[in-house]
């Protein structure tokens, strides 16, 4: 059977979580998690210690997700918001305060500089899931420290922080999942295996469509809170003067205002374009390259204090003749439409369609591509952290995907046609857009 999984296995780690290659290939080829009694999840030695860094909108979700694994077990949360803390380490907390083998649980510590989590031996993996601007920086750090790392997606706030980030986790051989979890959804599987075996003909264009976020007016500064440490949120994006719809909501975890401002992120065209453009990447088998040609137009605010874009439309040209027309669903209806010569398949969250419809039923051989199976985006992590297998979404995959929404963000912020070398990752036409490739950070803070 052909496939594509890439099962490059990495030093084991320092607990040897595999006693055997008999256990390795049944971790490779099995469910998505492995069942705890094939590892005996409950003994200390092969228990995965995880910290929660991030613990706002998202990362409480995932520190949620997390705690269902029996093998896992949260010892650490940290959070420049105490409040946020706080609320993370009462639910871990009063979780293992109701399981039967809590006896072993030692109790959730709370941190404000994620430098303290990275720093414990006892910490197998995190979870990183904070503001944009502050996504490379301790996953890095983690990966220095010996650590297995799951972290949200977009992969970087910029193109060479994304390079510097994969760089590093190969460096320190540690397993990477980005939190792309379209990767784990059989319909974007399929979809993607009927393109990848010739299903639809000869591949000719790719449509994208996601929606993008309002703007808001100009709001006046405002003191802050106690609860937050202000100037290690902002971290190595520029000084500003804090008010509430610059961070997040001081009361419960609703939509944050950063993710509309250009310091901390890029917008929708990273926000959704991270996963769609990922399953572009994955349809069209170009996940370690990108596209040739980017040319962009976007309306941006014209003032107030959310300034990424709105109505947009990007065209990327690959080096194999295939268009990706990028656009917000005024234009592109939401989701994925491959369209070849022999036909179309159309998926979105929840939904697959083709034409003709008999795409939907056609087998894949076992002689043709099979794409990496995984049915649980978290499961697929933690059995990789046991396996030291490569995940479903691993970083240099993960920073392709999100280089080519950067590279959209940069094009509709200077118009014109660019022209790109995925290889050498260097604008060929534009010194202009060449510095859009990298940001300055502010001090202390630097790759």
């Amino acid at each position: 059977m052909k496939t594509t999984r890439t099962s490059k296995t990495n030093t084991l780690s320092r607990r040897g979580f595999l006693q055997s290659s008999a256990a390795a290939g049944a971790a490779l080829l099995g469910p998505a998690i492995v069942p705890a009694s094939v590892f005996g999840a409950n003994t200390p030695s092969e228990r995965i210690n995880v910290g929660s860094i991030g613990v706002g909108r998202m990362g409480r979700g995932d520190l949620r997700e997390s705690l269902g694994f029996k093998q896992v077990q949260v010892v650490a949360v940290c959070d420049v918001d105490s409040n946020r803390a706080n609320d993370a380490k009462k639910l871990a907390e009063a979780h293992y305060a109701n399981r039967s083998n809590s006896g072993s649980y030692k109790g959730c510590a709370k941190y404000g500089d994620f430098r303290e989590v990275v720093a414990r031996e006892d910490i197998d993996a995190v979870l990183v899931a904070t503001p944009d601007q502050w996504h490379v920086l301790p996953a890095i750090a983690a990966a220095k420290a010996g650590k297995d790392i799951f972290l949200q997606k977009p992969l970087s706030l910029t193109i060479e922080e994304g390079r510097v980030l994969s760089d590093t986790v190969h460096r320190y051989n540690r397993v990477f999942q980005v939190g792309s979890q379209q990767r784990s959804d059989s319909r974007f599987r399929q979809a993607c295996e009927l393109v990848r075996n010739g299903r639809i003909g000869e591949l000719k264009g790719i449509k994208v469509g996601f929606g993008t976020d309002p703007g808001t007016r100009p709001e006046a500064p405002m003191p802050v809170p106690d609860s937050l440490d202000y100037d290690f949120w902002l971290g190595p994006a520029p000084w500003a003067p804090y008010t509430e719809k610059r961070v997040h909501p001081q009361s419960g975890y609703g939509r944050p205002g950063w993710l509309r401002i250009a310091d901390y992120g890029a917008g929708m065209i990273t926000g959704w374009g991270a996963h769609h453009n990922d399953i572009v990447q994955w349809g069209m088998g170009t996940e370690y390259t990108g596209p040739v040609e980017i040319e962009g137009q976007a309306e941006f605010p014209k003032d107030g204090l959310w300034d990424v874009h709105g109505a947009f439309s990007i065209e990327y040209i690959y080096a194999n003749g295939v268009k990706v027309t990028c656009a917000d669903t005024r234009k592109n209806k939401q989701g994925i439409l491959f369209e070849g010569t022999d036909g179309w398949v159309y998926v979105k969250r929840g939904q697959i369609d083709a034409n003709p419809k008999s795409l939907l039923t056609s087998a894949i051989g076992p002689d043709e591509t099979h794409l990496y199976k995984s049915n649980s985006h978290k499961g697929n992590f933690f059995e990789c952290i046991k396996s030291r297998a490569q995940t479903v979404a691993p970083v240099e995959v993960a920073h392709r995907s999100n280089s080519l929404c950067l590279l959209g963000d940069i094009a509709m912020r200077i118009g014109g046609k660019l022209k790109w070398d995925p290889q050498r990752e260097r604008f060929t036409n534009s010194s202009e857009a060449n510095r859009m490739v990298s940001r300055t950070m502010r001090s202390p803070w630097r790759l």
